[in-house]
């Protein structure tokens, strides 16, 4: 399964979850506006490095914070290219 869709169904998933109304996922989607708050990024992100083994917010000291959930696929996809070299 690609690295999107993992995402995709954890957002999903933890939005179910949290009770939370999402905004349609498409790759502009400002992520601030995706109906998710802070605890839920932060579950997010913890699931996310245990099914695809990285956390790109850790993995580098230079990064640029995603601003919507093309730019938070494109990190997560950069990082699993970097754990793989």
């Amino acid at each position: 399964m690609s690295a999107r869709l993992i995402i995709i169904e954890a957002i999903e998933q933890v939005a179910a979850e949290q009770e939370k109304v999402l905004a349609p996922l498409t790759d502009d989607l400002v992520l601030l506006e995706s109906g998710l708050d802070s605890l839920c990024f932060a579950i997010l992100v913890s699931r996310l490095e245990d099914e695809l083994g990285t956390d790109p917010f850790t993995a580098s000291e230079e990064i640029e914070f995603p601003v919507t959930l093309g730019d938070f696929v494109a990190l997560y996809a950069a990082a699993q290219v970097d754990e793989a070299a």
